[in-house]
């Protein structure tokens, strides 16, 4: 039975309640413009309605509330708030929906349907959201979108925002957009104050520059810096630097990268290694030192090279690498040491450079002349260029400017054939092996002269103009003299030892580096600074914790809500069992009021027809995400229809379908499903509903089965 109450102005309806440990206020109505109550669908609820001067009010702690209608409980001080529902805390929360359920006892508001939560600084959009004014923190799980000012757009599946410390924490599908970056990971916690991001698990930070992954790191949205850790890298212009952690800064275009360190620089065919690196990437150059080395392939094979400090400046056609202080590269068939080594990528120039200290003893100095190795060749000088063939990619040419002194051992005795002179010029072959050379100036030899059955023939030492020099197979097959000043072969018994070394011979076979490793050997123990950085990701205390949960049982009277969208198994989970106009979502479906009565024989009931033909239908959706539920109701008609449990959302799978062929006479359908929690909601379809058909609907009725 329904009784009317027309007022066009009511402005009190509440009473305390007393019996709670969180004792508060009733619900307070300021105003309605009409009162009705309908005890067969809304038993014990005061039906509020506007007029046309204004909305609903409601008010309750310091909390204000306007809907078009509201269904009010006052035994439970639980109230239902339907159309264009506003809600404002104070001066700092606005938040708007198209529906509200509110419970006064436990402070705990839920609403769905185009809802709003703004603040001065920030603005959250999702379908449903779960607010808990006891605790100042609102929470969604079926994805939602924040607006925060000048921070940008972030966008996730599961969004919670503590008010009073200003955080967010996002997880799942979380994506933050703003003019200069984009950023996306699966836990992310956003400080609104200082503006501060915190990424957790597989993360990218996208700019017009660079893109940066991490599982671990930091962002200033407003400062535009931040840092990465764990399995960190970062990729711009055919580069990708990785290292334990890795500082950029997008204003400066810099970077910064702490303990093992990789640059690879896939345009140029080469690789940087070290332990602390800076990259400036407007000037397209790196600076990289800690046991710093480079690797560039070159005819199918790498040269490595190894200094205190390394730094590459330019862009790849003017590129220019140079390595300082105590300088070693090895290459399969080529080694070398210098004080400092610098190439010139463009022309292919490679030069080995001695840097005299002042005050060096000449004993010091000459163990820091530059010095290459090839296969079995060693070669000193006080400065060494090496010229690569930058388009057939392999070595071309080498000059030794100034002492220039090539020592190779004799292939079976213990003596050593040298040469030096001013300048030596050698040259190439395809197999990057040395096969000419020559001594240029005040040149001086020593040569183990041996016939064709490797006996040794004599031993030839002479000064001249210019030597020539012919190797094969690593050997010294001829050499020339020209303008030879003076010079004898002498018997090996005849030769004085103490003639058998040109002034300057210095062998350092003991120096070369004979692999990678070798390039280390003479290096103090490194030591790497310990990264604290980021603590791990600590997931916080569920939205629905032990305390809201109490709070939630404690007030809910069969009509709160409850942890984790599990409300009170034995009431129905839909809003009304018999409204199918105002609590039903339709498509395509006509509800229309009829004289037919249900099978009490008492109530009048719905039906629905079908505006035209298809697929039309009615559903109702709920906030449950899982459980076993069971849909009930009466129907009586004609035609064919199904009823379904369906995912509210996602790829809306059907858990459950019926079909229901209609009879002329009331009959009760059920149908039964269980949900697994995959986020999204639950719902109930009444479907396949054509313009031919006749449904007659009564007593509808959603619960979950223990």
């Amino acid at each position: 039975m329904k009784t009317y109450i027309s007022l066009h102005s009511l402005f009190f309806l509440a009473f305390f309640t007393s019996a709670s440990l969180y004792a508060q206020q009733s619900i307070e109505i300021k105003y309605s413009g009409f009162l009705t109550f309908d005890e067969e669908d809304y038993p014990g609820a005061k039906i509020l309605t506007r007029d046309d001067s204004e909305q609903v009010h409601i008010f309750h702690a310091g909390t204000d509330m306007w809907c078009d209608k509201a269904y009010y409980y006052g035994k439970d001080n639980f109230i239902e708030a339907y159309g264009n529902v506003k809600m404002i805390q104070g001066d700092t929360i606005n938040m708007t929906s198209k529906y509200v359920e509110y419970n006064g006892t436990n402070q705990l508001a839920f609403a769905s349907g185009n809802v709003e939560l703004t603040n001065p600084d920030s603005k959250i959009t999702t379908d449903t959201l779960y607010f808990d004014r006891e605790k100042q923190q609102a929470f969604y799980r079926s994805y939602g979108t924040v607006a925060i000012d000048t921070s940008g757009t972030i966008t996730s599946k599961i969004g919670r925002y503590y008010m009073q410390e200003k955080k967010y924490r996002f997880v799942e599908d979380v994506v933050l957009t703003n003019p200069e970056a984009k950023i996306e990971s699966n836990y992310f916690d956003f400080y609104d104050e200082p503006k501060h991001a915190y990424l957790f698990g597989p993360s990218t930070i996208t700019t017009e520059e660079s893109v940066t992954y991490c599982e671990k790191g930091f962002y200033d949205t407003e400062a535009k810096t931040g840092y990465a850790m764990k399995n960190a890298k970062i990729d711009y212009d055919g580069k990708e630097i990785v290292g334990d952690s890795l500082y950029f800064d997008q204003n400066k275009n810099f970077s910064s990268a702490t303990n093992n360190i990789k640059i690879t620089d896939t345009l140029n065919n080469s690789i940087v290694k070290g332990h602390y690196a800076e990259v400036f990437k407007a000037k397209d150059s790196i600076f990289i030192t800690k046991r710093a080395y480079a690797i560039t392939v070159q005819e199918k094979d790498s040269i490595y090279i190894h200094g205190d400090t390394l730094m590459v400046t330019g862009k790849p056609e003017k590129r220019i690498t140079r390595i300082f202080r105590n300088v070693k590269l090895y290459k399969s068939d080529m080694s070398g040491k210098a004080d400092s080594i610098h190439v010139n990528h463009e022309s292919g120039l490679t030069q080995l450079i001695n840097i005299n200290t002042p005050g060096s003893s000449a004993a010091f100095s000459t163990a820091r002349k530059p010095i290459l190795w090839n296969l079995g060749n060693q070669m000193t000088g006080d400065t060494i260029h090496l010229q690569s063939d930058t388009v057939k990619d392999k070595m071309d040419s080498l000059i030794v400017f100034n002492h220039a002194f090539l020592i190779s051992k004799d292939t079976l005795g213990d003596g050593f054939n040298q040469i030096n002179g001013k300048k030596l010029v050698g040259l190439f072959n395809d197999k990057n092996e040395l096969y000419h050379v020559d001594i240029i100036k005040n040149a001086q030899s020593i040569y183990y002269f041996r016939n064709e059955n490797n006996e040794l023939v004599g031993i030839d030492k002479s000064k001249s103009g210019l030597i020539n020099i012919l190797i094969q197979d690593n050997a010294i097959e001829e050499v020339r003299k020209i303008n030879q000043i003076d010079g004898n072969i002498y018997p090996e018994s005849k030769f004085p030892k103490n003639e058998r070394i040109l002034k300057g011979f210095d062998w350092r076979e003991d120096e070369r580096p004979n692999s990678v490793e070798d390039l280390f050997k003479d290096d103090p123990p490194l030591e790497l600074p310990v990264i604290k950085g980021l603590d791990d990701y600590i997931p916080e205390e569920d939205f629905f914790d032990e305390d809201l949960t109490n709070r939630i049982n404690l007030g809910k009277k069969n009509r709160a809500l409850s942890s984790r969208g599990r409300i009170n198994k034995q009431r129905n989970l839909l809003r009304s069992k018999h409204n199918f106009k105002d609590h039903w979502n339709s498509k395509g479906v006509q509800v229309i009021k009829t004289s037919v009565l249900a099978p009490n024989k008492k109530n009048e009931v719905s039906e629905i027809k079908g505006k035209a033909s298809g697929n039309n239908y009615l559903y109702h959706h709920i906030d449950s995400t899982e459980g076993e539920f069971k849909f009930s109701i009466w129907l009586k008609g004609k035609g064919t229809i199904q009823l379904v449990i369906q995912e509210h959302g996602g790829d809306f799978t059907r858990y459950k379908t019926m079909n229901v062929s209609l009879k002329d006479k009331w009959e009760k359908y059920s149908i039964s499903s269980v949900k697994a929690d995959d986020g999204n909601k639950v719902r109930v379809m009444i479907c396949e509903v054509q313009n031919t058909d006749t449904v007659y609907l009564w007593n509808s009725s959603l619960t979950m089965i223990d």
